[in-house]
């Protein structure tokens, strides 16, 4: 019979010869067989455990990154509270040394590492932006940073170490050309953003939402695997927990919430907005001069830097952790000065080009800033109040609305206030874009690539 199947050439039976009357068993059985060969290929295992192992080890990384930068911010705050004068010297003069060891040991790891993440994926400088030594230099000199009184984050420098291990994986193993970089660059992104925050959701919204606006490279399954895994090394050290703890004495949102939403979200959205543009105009009107005099640039801008932070009584130093926490917690005493004095801070520490991120610093901005506008005009209850400010001022700095709605989930634990949440990023995002129509990280991304061609 001309329907009939010879049973010897079933797709199961890896016999290929099949009637051409019946095409779908063929393309079962290729696919079959191709399933089979990537199983049993020892290529295509190099390449898993490659990938698995650089992941682990990013994760890893981080939560060594993250308790060494508790470490050297509670120092500072120790030597601050011996002698609230030292600062102004060691500030200064420490500033100074990690920028001559930035540009003489480190090119390329300085600033928070998103910009040269995001030039990475644009350009050809991938192994000048991307390696083990800017990996270290990375860890090195933030940790210093922090030592030194700078108002820098980790979170930033953990997503450039992330890219720079997977990336540098990629090139030990010698994989082909057919695998491809921006897989590894991004998934090493994403699980370095996961394990700073312990945010693994976070992690996956970040790359999906920021970093594809600089690569028309389609995101990839392998970005999922790598947050598990790093979380899981993370997880596997520091145990779960809330980055800002649990607020306990937020109510469900009602009413007064979602009145008070888009107020927050135009304040937010507006001064994050600013800040940004600042700092973008400023970066390219002092880079031709910190060019040609880093040394002189740096120790002045450190010398602003320690006079802001003697200012503040040194709460404006460090990533913010400590202060965003007792702010949340209702333990501090009410400083309406505290976001104003971060803010400064975060700008002169990142205009003096030290290695540094703008994450950490910008949400506990906008945990000051909410903590304000809940002092002065007490609407809602002032643990609302303090998650819409945050989710504002941060979406107004970085303009990544889901990004930032995520991340004030995920470190707090409030998954009642999403929606509260989305409503209030989402005005913030359209605010900000008005006064700084383009993103800080692209903006800085571009201004690196054409200084570097």
């Amino acid at each position: 019979m001309t329907n009939s199947v010879n049973l010897s050439a079933h797709p199961f039976s890896g016999d290929t010869k099949i009637s051409h009357r019946h095409p779908h068993l063929q393309n079962i059985g290729s696919h079959l067989r191709r399933s089979k060969r990537l199983l049993l290929s020892s290529q295509a295992w190099r390449i898993r455990l490659a990938f698995w192992g650089g992941t682990i080890l990013v994760g890893l990384v981080c939560v060594l990154f993250a308790k060494l930068a508790e470490l050297a911010n509670h120092a500072f705050l120790q030597l601050a509270a011996f002698n609230p004068y030292l600062p102004l010297l060691l500030t200064p003069c420490g500033i100074l040394g990690i920028v001559w060891l930035t540009f003489r040991y480190f090119p390329g790891a300085q600033g928070s590492g998103i910009p040269q993440t995001l030039a990475a994926l644009q350009s050809h400088q991938k192994t000048t932006l991307l390696s083990w030594r800017i990996a270290i230099g990375k860890v090195l000199l933030t940790l210093l940073g922090l030592l030194a009184g700078g108002s820098i984050g980790r979170q930033g420098p953990s997503i450039h170490i992330g890219a720079a291990i997977m990336y540098s994986m990629r090139r030990l193993t010698r994989l082909p050309a057919s695998c491809p970089y921006q897989h590894w660059i991004m998934a090493g992104s994403a699980a370095g953003m996961a394990a700073a925050f312990n945010t693994p959701m976070a992690g996956m919204v970040f790359v999906i939402e920021e970093m594809r606006r600089s690569s028309q490279y389609p995101i990839h399954s392998s970005i999922m695997i790598a947050v598990v895994l790093a979380g899981i090394a993370a997880i596997s050290i520091t145990g779960h927990y809330d980055y800002f703890g649990v607020l306990s004495d937020n109510p469900p949102p009602d009413w007064r919430i979602w009145s008070i939403a888009p107020v927050v979200g135009v304040i937010g959205g507006l001064l994050g907005g600013l800040f940004a543009q600042t700092l973008i105009k400023t970066t390219q009107v002092i880079t031709p001069i910190a060019t040609h005099a880093p040394l002189r640039s740096a120790f002045v801008g450190g010398w602003v830097l320690a006079i802001i932070a003697f200012l503040s009584d040194y709460s404006a130093n460090g990533t913010g952790y400590l202060e965003a926490q007792a702010i949340i917690a209702n333990t501090a005493e009410f400083d309406p000065w505290y976001p104003i004095n971060k803010a400064l801070a975060t700008a002169a520490s990142f205009l003096t080009g030290i290695p540094g991120g703008i994450f950490a610093p910008s949400l506990a901005t906008g945990v000051g800033l909410g903590a304000d506008l809940a002092y002065w005009w007490p609407v809602a209850p002032s643990s609302a109040m303090i998650l819409l400010g945050m989710a504002a001022y941060f979406t107004g700095v970085v303009q990544s609305p889901l990004t930032a709605v995520v991340i004030v989930i995920e470190i707090t634990a409030e998954y009642d206030m999403a929606l509260p949440l989305l409503a209030t990023a989402a005005i913030a995002y359209g605010v900000s874009r008005l006064v700084c129509p383009q993103p800080i990280y692209h903006s800085l991304a571009q201004t690196f690539i054409n200084n570097k061609s």
